[in-house]
């Protein structure tokens, strides 16, 4: 493991890594802790400040040009910001049911497609954690993010049965 490739990356990827993290962080303390609570809205506040530094400074990172300066991934940022005017709509309005809709959406989404594909052989963060040659870093996510999801699922499971 080497820090190298975040040092020598411009301050957008560094902002964009520090927000990714934040966020990866908040959404892991959302999802096992108790939700409504003070706690909880606060970690969710900082969890849509980081989400939002994320999205936003993606559109300054333009290392994978397919249109123009963008690739399909900024695609992903748009529809992280409108998910998260989504997020605080519904809490604001009292629709739980749909605040949580999104705000699951939005981490399976976001974190775990986005950063499934941030680990693949060749980019910046794989050479970070697994020396960038081999599927390790893609494996390790995809089973962290499938891992989650099944989680998620036999919880749900659980208050339909109940």
């Amino acid at each position: 493991m080497s820090i190298t490739p975040l040092l020598v990356a411009g301050p957008a990827i560094q902002i964009h890594v520090l927000g990714a993290t934040l966020s990866l962080i908040g959404a892991i303390v959302m999802l096992l802790g108790r939700k409504g609570t003070p706690q909880h809205k606060f970690i969710g506040k900082l969890w849509v400040v980081s989400m939002g530094m994320t999205a936003l400074s993606s559109f300054m990172i333009h290392e994978i040009r397919m249109i123009g300066d963008f690739s399909p991934i900024h695609l992903l940022s748009v529809l992280t910001l409108f998910g998260l005017y989504q997020i605080v709509n519904f809490a604001r309005k009292g629709d739980i049911k749909n605040h949580q809709k999104a705000v699951y959406s939005l981490i399976y989404g976001a974190l775990g497609v986005a950063g499934t594909f941030t680990f693949l052989p060749g980019r910046r963060m794989n050479m970070m954690f697994f020396g960038g040659d081999s599927m390790a870093g893609f494996t390790v996510v995809a089973a962290v993010v499938g891992g989650l999801w099944l989680w998620h699922r036999a919880k749900i499971r659980r208050v339909l049965v109940s």
